[in-house]
């Protein structure tokens, strides 16, 4: 008996295996096509790291619009992913991640015909509601072809992906803007080919399983006051301080506004009928506590590239170039990171021991990168980096994951939208408040050293919106960088406090074995048989039945061949193991 149960399971194992080869062949172009698309939008945020100083230079800017540039783009995103989000469960999922393809391209075309840094600003903002659309769609599409179990390793090459964009877009960004006949407008024009490329190829291969017909409503007040409340904060946040005191009537119209908005967002969500985040997502546990962790590797994600490309340039002296080359041993961590735990995650299908390492590595690499300043050796600031890009590579996308794991299909795009839209303004908040701490500590810094070296002509203007070291005398010049370089420990703190916060948050979260089929509506079939006191033999029969149903419909809706099994046949299909592992648990 035991030999012929070896010799069975050694069948479904090989089937299993077979099965799975053939369906990696047939996703693996599409999804390709999704990380291409995916890779070129998150590589257009951080990209300008390394341009920023030669743009704001070329187009005559200010510190503040600095880092509006960043933001722009990521309140917009921000604001969008949760729409797009919602609506992918009531509309054509493809459709609208062709639409946003399209929006993103036509923001980067713009982006690189500006005349000023108003105008540079604007069309980002149009950038970023196409790469909203793209961060959202792109996890919605992998979650509703591929199973949770298998999705592990998917979502250890797309964190990859989105990582390595985020940290090699400085690089770049560097490379073109050091070539004379490019210069830094095609660090926007780049990736629109390659948008196109994926365009075409996720147009003709993509084939998306319809979602149940119900009747579409949506929220629009929701959105708008989302918008409302995001928007006021972040502009009182970059304006307090240098248009107006903190302590003055705009702070209290822009605070009570955003307050206000936000409160009746929460009320307008509560009684809407398709809500556009529904209120009983975050009363879960898993997702309330996601929520906190992805705020903290937002700001870690979207923050850290941005100010490391102003520490190398302007603290050290480096090329543009040079500065995207030292982003090397983070973008490796990350790589790295986000492909093993992403293999192991499907291997073991558990995801926590690994998000929570993930965490704790983050915020030590944080936290030690706060000793840095203008005398660190490079290769210390390497090894920092190394240990902060392999905790984003492995808690990034797995935080995704372990929310997707506990709701169903028909919801699996407000799950998917409400975690990315809380990384997004983690974000966007990370970079704006941070930005505005370190003008304010750069101002003091260079105020105070140009006093006791004698030297107070042209500080004002320094301290507050040039960044064009050209015009400055030399001893006047050494003392910005020098400020520049040991101001920069305000930011590393204040990633290393929010990265702790979230490492408290993911040890909250409760671990979950990450099921087998796409919907969780199948596997509850498994569970209830197995609470109503079905034998293990029963219990099997019925997972057997529930995994290659599953893959039938998936197969079936995809407008792929495929052929149900016959009943009484539970070996057919390559889903034996899954049933045996669905029926013991």
């Amino acid at each position: 008996m035991s030999n012929r149960r070896n010799a069975t399971s050694g069948t479904l194992g090989s089937r299993r295996t077979a099965e799975q080869q053939a369906q990696h062949r047939e996703i693996m172009p599409i999804f390709v096509g999704l990380l291409l698309v995916l890779f070129v939008a998150m590589m257009s945020n951080t990209i300008v790291g390394t341009t920023l100083p030669v743009i704001i230079g070329d187009l005559g800017g200010t510190q503040m619009q600095y880092t509006w540039i960043a933001t722009a783009m990521l309140l917009a995103s921000t604001i969008s992913a949760p729409i797009i989000g919602k609506l992918a469960d009531l509309l054509d999922k493809k459709k609208l991640l062709m639409w946003a393809i399209v929006v993103f391209t036509a923001g980067s075309l713009l982006s690189g015909a500006v005349a000023d840094t108003g105008q540079l600003i604007a069309a980002r903002v149009v950038q970023g509601l196409g790469m909203g659309g793209l961060m959202s769609m792109v996890q919605i599409v992998i979650a509703s072809i591929i199973p949770p179990r298998e999705r592990g390793r998917y979502s250890g090459y797309m964190g990859a992906a989105m990582a390595v964009a985020t940290v090699s877009g400085p690089l770049i960004g560097g490379l073109i803007v050091d070539v004379p006949w490019l210069g830094w407008r095609w660090t926007f024009w780049i990736g629109v080919p390659f948008a196109l490329a994926a365009m075409a190829v996720l147009h003709r291969l993509l084939r998306i399983p319809p979602a149940p017909r119900r009747a579409v409503h949506i929220d629009y007040w929701g959105a708008t006051l989302i918008t409302l409340s995001v928007t006021s904060l972040l502009l009182w946040l970059s304006f307090a301080g240098t248009q107006f005191p903190w302590g003055s009537w705009q702070t209290a119209v822009m605070v009570g506004g955003g307050v206000l908005a936000a409160l009746a967002f929460v009320l307008v969500e509560v009684r809407v009928r398709e809500p556009l985040v529904p209120m009983w997502l975050l009363a879960q546990r898993t997702t309330a506590l996601a929520v906190v962790s992805s705020f903290a590797v937002g700001i870690a994600m979207m923050s850290m590239p941005i100010f490391l490309g102003q520490y190398f340039q302007l603290g050290r002296g480096y090329s543009p170039t040079e500065s995207g080359l030292m982003l090397a041993p983070m973008m490796l961590g990350v790589f790295v990171a986000s492909t093993v735990a992403g293999r192991l995650v499907s291997a073991r299908g558990t995801w926590k021991r690994y998000v929570v390492g993930g965490m704790i590595l983050l915020t030590g690499g944080a936290a030690l990168m706060v000793t840095t300043d203008a005398d660190t050796p490079v290769w210390l600031v390497g090894t920092f980096m190394l240990l902060f890009g392999l905790g984003q590579g492995a808690s990034m996308q797995n935080i995704v994951l372990a929310v997707q794991n506990t709701v169903g299909l028909a919801n699996m795009g407000a799950a998917t939208s409400v975690v990315t839209f809380f990384r997004t303004l983690g974000g966007a908040i990370g970079v704006q408040v941070l930005g505005a701490v370190f003008a304010n500590h750069v101002s003091g810094l260079i105020a105070r050293r140009a006093v006791d070296a004698g030297l107070t002509n042209g500080v004002d203007d320094v301290s507050t919106s040039s960044v064009d070291f050209d015009v400055l005398p030399a001893a006047l010049e050494e003392i910005v960088r020098g400020a520049y370089a040991d101001g920069m420990s305000v930011v590393f703190l204040g990633q290393a406090v929010f990265a702790l916060v979230g490492t408290l948050a993911v040890l909250g979260m409760r671990g979950s074995t990450l099921r087998d089929t796409v919907d969780l509506a199948k596997q509850e079939e498994v569970r209830t048989v197995l609470e109503e006191g079905a034998s293990e033999q029963e219990a099997l029969t019925v997972a057997t039945e529930v995994a290659q149903r599953d893959a039938a419909e998936r197969a079936q809706e995809a407008g792929e061949a495929a052929d149900r099994p016959a009943p009484g046949e539970p070996e057919v299909g390559g889903d034996g193991d899954n049933a045996r592992e669905h029926a013991r648990t």
